[in-house]
């Protein structure tokens, strides 16, 4: 370190804190536990019950009667309370995983003396040395820079950038300035001195932190739909409630005596039809809705967690299945985020010992006991390289004993050791840029070929080295050997960063499923375009309008974006915000998003996406910032959670179909009963009963049906399509239709003098109508059997038996509570088998449907 650099005295610190602030980041806000319960109070449906609730309690308090009020209060809470702990709970895994520490300690110089102090004591001015392995603690200019490599993955994603302070050697194309370092990014190899320009918020790491707390005011897909169902189901309600309460006027005034009678009477009839319109709109309201949403929600939670995907925002599980695009970031997603060797062209001419003796040898870099590498992560690479051919590096190294040594700087281009060999001979070990060491090489006849190898290397954007030795007894220095010594060519070695084993079939499956894949990355053009060949991304047909640059990306506008960022399949050289304006972009173009990512840099995309997910060993940064951690960083487990996600969708659809289609029967029936003065013939205790089923049994069995990986092959669902399809609702009314002429059908035959008996059978049929409709329900948006597609599906089965079970022991002892006296054997059989006619007929249906689609293509 230059004497020059004396450091900030004790004042000048305090000054400088007071005027710049402390090098802390300001912590994202974390909602209070009551205000993440009450959040739970914004959905659609829930808002919608609640307005149900407050009208049934109305009534109750008319009639004396709080049964239906007290259901839909249950069936809000019970909603509200389990989305609210499965969350709670995610929260907790999360903060586990994310804990940070900003004590850790930072050499600097304080009154012309080297201190060690807290990361959150650097203030603007001061000088810090930094040493290999530590992480820079804020951003600055460097001072000095000795074999200084800093890996910026977490910002830019480049794992090893050069650094230094001599302008003639400057990196035009990168991200940063190459005298400058950055808070958040490590020391790789080599030392240096910086001075500090900018601390906490203030950073380039802070700057991103703080985007990544930005409130995004992007909706869910599912609460799009929600809201557009909730809608329309007030619209149907209202509507039904005004008609209701105009025809029962007319009716009233036709055959009634409200033109007669005094205004008392008048004013009872008038509220009595009043109760009856509000009624029909909390029968229209299917409060069992947001129990199976949450349901079905919490648990894809828990299954995700078993496939390594750590689910922090509950409806981030469902929106996974209508994404549309996919902007994943390159190093630690798509490659292994570690240096491998490729391949090795080395001479065959018996000089093995000598090969494992130079790379050992010649190298600062370390492997700790698991196989880490330590150092630098190219050097790194080659000790790999040896441990797979079972050489010990260390044995290698220690036998090996260094009389010189000279580092890799970005001048020289190479890296020299003289050693004492163990073959009892002393030689120089010489490795770096290919082209250096060939052109040092006098003798060797063979450049052509070697450069044409060289290229094709290059042309796969991987790094290479060249490798040559030289006897040099009599000699104590590496530049004596150089100059003295010839140098014999040993051969080459291609290294990447490889993509990990997964990913291509991965990237394959999500475009299979018409979800676009962008890669949006820190490093150059070559690599990216070659990574993205390697995954089955970047093809032959591939021009450069798929292809951008950051400085590119940053001098056109949003409006000359929009015409051509759906195309785009690569952003190379982005820096930390351009993959958030991507994102932004994409979505008014009416995509959805999700982004992937591990570094600082990913945290504003990550906050903007309509799901985030970053990986388990990511930044706190980024896992703060995102709604989804990849546990297992494999983007295959983001193909698992597009499965999972449209699976939950499906299963949201037949719960839909389940509940609407017993909701329009009872709707049609009360309207009916209503205008022509009869009256459904199920008690209250029965109808609890029947809304057990509707509500919490059909929400557990269609929210445990397993996922399929059948939904991949379809293309993701536009956001203009409603949750009620047109097969959907031809199937609500159909059926619905079919159980109204059904039960008035067995009530004209049963006749005005209905006995007990005959109650308890017309109760047990629409019991047994809704059971088999769940079948109906469980096979919608398929063509497999019922009795084939049995597979995962025992949560399904035993809730079913539950309801079945049930039904027969309220019938056969239920007595004066339930209204109901036992059934005869036979007529149970009757019922039930009669019935299933309603499970069959569905089948059939589908069966016709598929051959129909078949026959078509």
């Amino acid at each position: 370190m230059s004497n020059s650099l004396k450091g900030l005295t004790q004042d000048e610190v305090i000054r400088s804190r007071e005027q710049y602030g402390a090098n802390l980041l300001t912590p994202p806000k974390r909602k209070s536990l009551w205000r993440l319960f009450i959040e739970k109070f914004n959905d659609p449906v829930i808002r919608i019950l609640l307005v149900a609730a407050a009208l049934s309690l109305g009534i109750g308090f008319i009639h004396n009667e709080f049964a239906e009020a007290i259901g839909i209060f249950c069936a809000i809470f019970l909603a509200t309370g389990v989305a609210f702990w499965f969350e709670y709970d995610a929260m907790k895994k999360f903060d586990v995983l994310n804990s940070t520490n900003d004590d850790t300690p930072v050499k600097a110089v304080r009154d012309g003396a080297v201190a060690e102090i807290p990361k959150k004591e650097v203030v603007v001015g001061d000088i810090v040395l930094l040493e290999s392995g530590e992480e820079v603690p804020a951003d600055g200019i460097l001072q000095e820079a000795v074999s200084l490599k800093i890996n910026e993955s977490t910002l830019t994603g480049e794992p090893q950038i050069g650094k230094t302070t001599d302008p003639a050697h400057f990196d035009k194309e990168s991200t940063y300035p190459s005298d400058h370092v950055m808070r958040g990014t490590t020391v790789v190899e080599g030392h240096g001195v910086m001075q500090v320009t900018a601390v906490g918020d203030a950073t380039e790491f802070g700057k991103v932190a703080e985007q990544a707390t930005v409130e995004s005011d992007e909706e869910t897909p599912l609460n799009l739909q929600l809201q557009r169902l909730s809608k329309l189901i007030g619209r149907v309600g209202i509507s039904l409630a005004i008609v209701t309460f105009a025809a029962l006027i007319v009716k009233g005034m036709l055959t009634g005596d409200l033109l007669t009678a005094d205004w008392l009477t008048v004013a009872t009839e008038v509220l009595q039809y009043f109760m009856v319109a509000v009624t029909l709109i909390v029968v229209a309201v299917p409060e069992g809705l947001p129990m199976s949403v949450t349901l079905s929600l919490a648990v894809n939670m828990r299954r995700m967690l078993r496939t390594n995907n750590l689910v922090r925002k509950m409806h981030a599980s469902e929106t996974m299945g209508a994404i549309t695009v996919i902007c994943t970031d390159k190093t630690g997603t798509l490659t292994r985020n570690e240096m491998r060797v490729y391949e090795t062209k080395f001479s065959e001419d018996g000089i093995d010992p000598l090969i494992r003796e130079g790379i050992a040898a010649n190298s600062t870099a370390f492997l700790d006991a698991n196989g880490k590498v330590i150092g630098n992560p190219t050097e790194g690479a080659l000790l790999l390289w040896l441990k797979d051919r079972s050489a010990d590096y260390a044995a290698l190294r220690d036998a090996a004993e260094t009389v010189d040594q000279m580092t890799f700087t970005t001048e020289r281009k190479f890296m020299a050791t003289l050693v004492d060999s163990a073959s009892g001979k002393r030689i120089l070990y010489i490795k770096g840029a290919p082209e250096i060491i060939l052109a040092k090489c006098a003798g060797f006849g063979a450049k052509a070929e070697v450069e044409k190898q060289l290229s094709a290397y290059q042309n796969m954007a991987m790094r290479t080295l060249g490798f040559a030795y030289a006897v040099c007894d009599g000699v104590d220095t590496c530049d004596e050997a150089l100059e003295r010594c010839p140098l014999h060519f040993i051969g080459i070695a291609a290294i990447s960063d490889p993509v990990r084993d997964d990913v291509p079939a991965a990237v394959a499956e999500c475009l299979s499923a018409g979800i676009d894949v962008k890669i949006v990355t820190g490093d150059t053009p070559a690599t990216a375009k070659e990574i993205g060949r390697q995954i089955g991304l970047w093809t032959a047909e591939d021009t450069d309008r798929n292809h951008i640059s950051g400085s590119e990306f940053a001098a056109l506008s949003d409006e000359e974006l929009l015409e051509r960022v759906q195309s785009l399949k690569i952003m190379s050289r982005a820096r930390p915000l351009d993959k958030q304006r991507l994102v932004r972009l994409l979505q008014q173009k009416g995509e959805v998003v999700a982004v992937t990512g591990d570094g600082t840099n990913d945290a504003p995309a990550l906050n903007f996406a309509q799901v985030g997910l970053s990986m388990g060993t990511g930044t706190s940064v980024a896992k703060e910032a995102s709604d989804i951690t990849l546990l297992d960083d494999s983007f295959s487990s983001i193909a698992t959670a597009v499965m999972w996600g449209r699976s939950l969708y499906r299963n949201i659809q037949r719960f839909v179909l389940f509940q609407l289609t017993i909701n329009f029967v009872a709707i049609i029936i009360v309207l009916f009963g209503s205008i022509f003065g009869s009256e459904l013939p199920l008690t209250v205790t029965q109808m609890l009963w029947v809304n057990l089923i509707m509500d919490t049994f059909a929400a557990l069995a269609l929210a445990s049906l397993p996922p399929s990986r059948s939904v991949m092959r379809e293309k993701p669902r536009k956001n203009s399509d409603f949750i009620i399809s047109r097969p959907m609702m031809r199937s609500i009314v159909g059926v619905g239709l079919l159980f109204v002429a059904v039960l008035l059908g067995i009530l004209y035959y049963f006749g005005s003098a209905i006995t007990i008996y005959e109650l308890s059978a017309f109760f047990t049929v629409f019991v047994m109508l809704q059971f088999w409709n769940m079948f109906n329900a469980k096979g919608f948006g398929t063509t497999t059997p019922i009795w084939k597609a049995v597979g995962g599906c025992a949560p399904f089965f035993g809730v079913l038996l539950l309801i079945l079970a049930g039904q027969f022991i309220i019938v056969t002892w239920g007595g004066n509570v339930f209204r109901t006296v036992p059934l005869s054997g036979c007529d149970w059989l009757t019922i039930i088998g009669a019935t299933s006619l309603v499970m069959w007929g569905g089948e059939l249906t589908r069966a016709l449907s598929s051959r129909r689609r078949h026959t078509t293509k």
